[in-house]
């Protein structure tokens, strides 16, 4: 009697289970990217990230002087290869980092501003699987440079527009840009470069 009673819950169970994921596929929408995470999957993420961080890196602190100087290579650095998909500005908003999934997240926000150095050390060096975050270390030199960017992204929340403008003029360019600007000096100069070329015959 329990056994028929056992296998007639396990049955409806199944049964249960079974009509739930045909409704659920029935009125899926698909895994598309552009979708925004929901709050489970943000949590799973979050979650996922610390987990992916060693203990013992949490405590490291940050070896490079926080100066001036190294405030200005680590924006040049940044700029040229971080803000594709992070923004110049930490935002995130960008072409790229808004279609990523999940999306680049707002750097000058708490979520990351209450990491530690060490933290942030080590997503910048070995990046966070299942998301568009790689992973940049590799050797000394490039520790030295992900110190310098732990400084950086410090300094987010009080990027000025001044220090923007300045990033502008590193951000990487496309092969269309740059023949733009290059037209556009040879226009200031007074060349005419504008006009397309008469095309020669052989």
């Amino acid at each position: 009697m329990r056994l028929r009673w056992f296998l007639l819950g396990v049955l409806s169970s199944l049964a249960m289970a079974g009509i739930g994921a045909t409704v659920l596929l029935r009125n899926a929408r698909g895994f598309s990217a552009r979708q925004q995470p929901s709050a489970i999957e943000a949590w799973f993420a979050r979650a996922a990230r610390s987990a992916s961080i060693p203990a013992a890196a949490r405590t490291r602190a940050n070896p490079a002087p926080n100066t001036p100087s190294t405030l200005g290579e680590a924006m040049a650095h940044w700029a040229d290869h971080c803000a594709t998909c992070h923004a110049n500005d930490g935002s995130g908003d960008t072409e790229l980092g808004k279609r990523t999934y999940p999306p680049a997240p707002d750097m000058r926000l708490p979520a990351t501003q209450q990491l530690t150095d060490g933290e942030l050390f080590s997503i910048i060096e070995n990046g966070v699987r299942l998301t568009a975050m790689p992973a940049w270390g590799g050797g000394p030199l490039d520790e030295r440079e992900s110190w310098k960017l732990v400084h950086f992204i410090r300094h987010l929340p009080q990027l000025t527009d001044a220090e923007k403008v300045e990033m502008q003029k590193l951000n990487p360019k496309t092969l269309q840009e740059l023949q733009e600007e290059l037209e556009d000096g040879k226009f200031l100069k007074g060349e005419d470069s504008h006009e397309k070329p008469t095309p020669h015959r052989h």
